[in-house]
């Protein structure tokens, strides 16, 4: 199909919010999906675990779905938005099954058919999988959806440079997205791409830190985009570490997925303890800042690089099984997790903040929609209960797709404005490409030291002025010459570095990810969103802020 250059809705991002999104609109709208590698490429197609969802109420409750997530939240989950999401739950499965999506059945363990895993901060069997990938699973059926949709188009390797808006005027407008300039990285030219509705979906910004399960594509484009254009942002001192990523020098921060520990899995020292229930009752089910706190302690009083993991006692066949990719990816590495552990380590797995976003999933900006991990919308607070995100995922492009319907019509009768074009009549080829790479190296290093899993205030200081340091750096040499993928991506990562960095100043208290040895209590006076504003920001009219 030929592109265009307008579209009814211009969707940033192609993983399981952004193709649930667009799959669900309605049917002779105009459609662009926005990918930076191919289609698939993005987190959802590496999630192992799967998504939580209450199937089967003989032994669960949507109430106890909820008291689960507002636990794990640590006091800053928006209550309505979390009953919101899991009672649209077993819809949204219903949903992936009618895309083709096939999940892990097996009768016998609940009347939902499925077989229901737990996992960390989970009281119940919850977790509908298919086998240990997840993701995978589900990205590929909403792709081949998406490729065969007559109003879809899809632009795979093209990043987004920046959104297009109305001018910030006197603030007696609010502040409307017109669109969005793409770079082609195959032609290495920026084109303007007009919608009557910009979503981001971009996923998040993991690749911030030099350790994560994340894959390259993780860097915060569409946090960083909003927030430029006038989005306020939330809670971004909560990342979640995973505590178990495989540590070996090919494997590259391969994911040891939730479920192994659900299956008993144990965390043992080298030499054979178990150490999880000195820290937490739950002991390795326990949340996952917890465990990745724990892990951290131990490796740092002992001067370790790693942990073990240790599922070797379950029956060979039910590992096999359960756990093929993560079975065959070990094997293939040396390491026959049927007869040994593995070793692992925390790393960067989870934004848990966000472009501010309401139950519609609308931001600041007019027509301006955030989904998936790019947004905060009060589900997560200060701690992402497993599984919780691609249920979030889909249940906000549920929602976004339906507002987005009931004002497409009304939307179509307005005329569309020109967009400006691209100017790069002052720019030249950079000629010191070095540059980037070295500052991406020491952007993601002095992240991962100063703003890792464990702070304080004298390391939030020094993240402060590396990062006021490097802002400049970047901002100059993005001014003077055309713009590239890793230039795009590493201004992104600091702009989202410099908020992630503001937001941990502000909490003065230690709360659910978010632990800072000068404050290590928890403070119930601090007991709401850190919300940061940028200088574009437009309130609305119904705005008390």
């Amino acid at each position: 199909m030929s592109k265009n250059t307008h579209y009814d809705v211009l969707v940033l991002g192609s993983g399981a919010a952004g193709l649930s999104l667009a799959l669900r609109l309605p049917a002779g709208t105009r459609i662009a999906v926005v990918s930076k590698r191919d289609l698939k490429e993005g987190s959802t197609y590496y999630a192992q675990g799967g998504i939580s969802a209450v199937l089967d109420e003989s032994g669960d409750s949507l109430e106890s779905h909820v008291q689960d997530t507002l636990r794990s939240g640590a006091g800053l989950c928006d209550e309505e938005v979390v009953k919101l999401v899991v009672e649209r739950g077993p819809a949204n499965i219903r949903w992936l099954l009618s895309q083709g999506v096939e999940f892990t059945a097996t009768p016998a363990t609940g009347s939902s058919g499925y077989h229901l895993t737990r996992e960390g901060g989970h009281s119940h069997r919850r977790v509908v999988h298919a086998a240990d990938a997840t993701g995978k699973v589900v990205e590929l059926s909403l792709a081949r959806q998406a490729r065969n949709h007559p109003d879809i188009d899809i632009y795979e390797n093209h990043i987004a440079v920046d959104l297009i808006c109305t001018p910030r005027g006197d603030g007696s407008q609010p502040r409307r997205c017109l669109g969005a300039y793409l770079l082609d990285l195959r032609e290495q030219r920026v084109k303007s791409i007009g919608a009557r509705f910009v979503v981001l979906a971009t996923g998040g910004a993991n690749k911030v830190y030099l350790y994560t399960s994340n894959p390259d594509v993780s860097t915060g484009d569409g946090i960083a985009m909003g927030w430029r254009a006038g989005c306020r942002v939330a809670n971004m001192e909560f990342i979640q570490f995973h505590p178990t990523c495989l540590y070996h020098p090919e494997a590259k921060s391969f994911l040891i997925s939730e479920a192994v520990r659900g299956e008993g899995g144990r965390l043992l020292l080298p030499s054979g303890e178990r150490f999880m229930t000195r820290y937490d009752e739950r002991a390795e089910l326990a949340p996952r800042d917890i465990v990745a706190r724990a892990i951290d302690a131990e490796m740092k009083r002992l001067g370790l690089d790693y942990v073990y993991l240790d599922i070797s006692h379950r029956e060979p066949d039910f590992i096999k099984s359960h756990f093929p990719t993560i079975y065959n990816r070990c094997l293939e590495l040396g390491i026959d997790i049927t007869r040994e552990p593995m070793p692992v380590v925390p790393a960067a797995h989870y934004t848990c903040g966000g472009i501010l976003a309401d139950r519609r999933a609308r931001t600041d900006v007019e027509r301006l929609y955030a989904v998936g991990e790019t947004a905060y919308t009060g589900l997560h607070g200060a701690n992402r209960m497993a599984s919780n995100s691609l249920l979030e995922c889909l249940v906000f492009g549920e929602l976004a797709a339906r507002d987005m319907a009931e004002q497409i019509e009304k939307a179509r009768a307005e005329p569309l404005p020109e967009l400006p074009a691209w100017d790069e009549s002052r720019v030249t080829d950079s000629d010191e490409e070095v540059v980037v790479s070295h500052n991406w190296d020491e952007l993601r290093r002095f992240m991962w030291d100063y703003m890792g899993i464990v702070r304080s205030n004298k390391r939030l200081a020094r993240a402060q002025r590396r990062i006021n340091l490097l802002q400049h750096e970047i901002r100059e040499y993005y001014s003077n010459f055309r713009v590239s993928n890793d230039l795009l991506e590493l201004r992104n990562l600091a702009d989202v570095a410099e908020l992630i960095i503001q937001s941990a100043i502000r909490r003065r208290e230690s709360r659910g990810l978010h632990y800072n040895k000068d404050f290590p209590w928890r403070d119930e006076s601090q007991r709401r969103p850190t919300v940061l504003i940028p200088e574009a920001y437009v309130p609305k009219a119904t705005d008390n802020s």
